[in-house]
């Protein structure tokens, strides 16, 4: 059992939720990976006991926790020596957890344990990057490609929420059709159109996207944007991209880089999921001692949302 130190709280984790980050961990292909070490960065439950000096807690609240670790106070960057946790900090895939009191809030009140455990990195990540980064305003259009990961559904849904246009991609017409349920505008399968990127550019003005998967994505994304655009880009799962520089400086776009997210980031999305009551997108769920079976379930990319692990 973690005993919390002073200034942190212990948590009994309730349900958790995997992160690509956790799989790409089990196969040794995050840097600086220290063993052994608990994964998970998504996680809620209960306030199980208070370390010396914590206030404006309290034992049995419901909490969701935010993953970054001291950011710093330079909203716009992280500081040096901030992580996540998960490795090598310990995770969330363990029933008792110990984490900063800076880092636990109080679950929004309409989402049951498993919701609000798909929420935490997904969401924050969505959000800097759809946001606080690429600046989407109401009326908008913006471009979602690869839908039914969990930090697009949650983009997805934060795009609507606000109220901008969604176009969005996949190779998976049954993922279209969820995304469109969603709200989605406009869905394209890039697999069953191979000229998408030419498709897009008939859709009208796109103002903004967010990308997580670099590659050759990346490359046509630039090229879709309207002039004056933002393309926020948070991930490079697809590996490098090979880029016309005339793309961007012709068109005088925005390229924003994004990776998780502030204390502000986390609070301010919080708040926008509590107003507009967004549900976020749980596609499985596991219980922990099927943990294998879940990221082999990740792995698969055939989930929409988020692989949710209850833990008892």
């Amino acid at each position: 059992m973690p005993e919390p130190a002073a200034g942190e709280v212990r948590v009994r984790i309730r349900a958790a939720a995997l992160n690509r980050r956790d799989a790409f961990i089990t196969r040794g292909l995050y840097p600086g990976i220290a063993l052994p070490c608990t994964p998970g960065s998504d996680g809620c439950g209960e306030i199980d006991a208070l370390g010396a000096g914590v206030v404006g807690l309290r034992c049995g609240e419901e909490v969701v926790l935010d993953p970054m670790l001291a950011w710093g106070p330079n909203r716009r960057i992280w500081a040096e020596g901030s992580g996540i946790l998960g490795m090598p900090q310990p995770g969330t895939l363990a029933q008792f957890l110990c984490v900063p009191a800076e880092n636990v809030y109080g679950k929004p009140a309409h989402l049951d344990f498993q919701h609000a455990a798909a929420l935490p990195l997904a969401g924050l990540t969505a959000y800097r990057a759809l946001i606080t980064r690429a600046r989407l305003q109401a009326g908008e259009t913006v471009l979602i490609p690869g839908i039914g990961s969990g930090v697009q559904s949650c983009a997805l849904l934060f795009a609507k929420a606000i109220g901008a246009r969604a176009v969005v991609t996949s190779s998976s017409d049954e993922k279209l059709e969820r995304a469109r349920a969603l709200g989605a505008d406009v869905v394209v399968n890039y697999a069953a159109d191979p000229q998408w990127f030419k498709t897009l550019k008939s859709v009208g003005p796109i103002d903004a996207a967010i990308d997580g998967s670099g590659g050759e994505t990346l490359a046509r994304i630039l090229d879709i944007v309207r002039p004056g655009g933002r393309v926020a880009i948070y991930g490079g799962t697809s590996g490098d991209a090979k880029i016309r520089p005339f793309s961007i400086f012709w068109k005088q776009l925005d390229v924003l880089g994004s990776s998780m997210g502030s204390p502000e980031d986390f609070r301010d999305m919080l708040a926008l999921v509590s107003e507009k009551r967004i549900e976020p997108i749980v596609g499985a769920v596991f219980r922990l001692h099927d943990i294998v079976a879940a990221v082999a379930q990740l792995e698969s990319g055939a989930n929409f949302g988020k692989v949710v692990v209850t833990v008892d």
